[in-house]
């Protein structure tokens, strides 16, 4: 595998966790519900991007396709729950 491949995967585990980081630290702050409902779906998108780097860097010989979308599927739900619900 390509060292810049896996370092753009690195990179975007890292961002989307930042994100979800800095998405949630803002809701503990300022208890805005959209805050927190798109922290979940980062946290998702982080979870995500590491069973894409596990998928294709560390294990390619295994399918874990399951697993890498099933993450961001939750994420999305999570996402749209509070965009439909919470709407003000």
């Amino acid at each position: 595998m390509n060292a810049i491949k896996i370092a753009l995967y690195i990179v975007a585990v890292i961002s989307s966790a930042v994100c979800a980081g800095l998405l949630l630290r803002a809701y503990w702050q300022r208890p805005v519900r959209l805050l927190m409902w798109s922290g979940i779906c980062f946290i998702g998108l982080t979870v995500n991007n590491v069973a894409l780097f596990l998928d294709l860097v560390v294990f390619p010989e295994v399918d874990l396709r399951l697993a890498r979308h099933l993450p961001a599927l939750i994420g999305m739900m999570f996402l749209l729950y509070g965009f439909i619900y919470d709407a003000d």
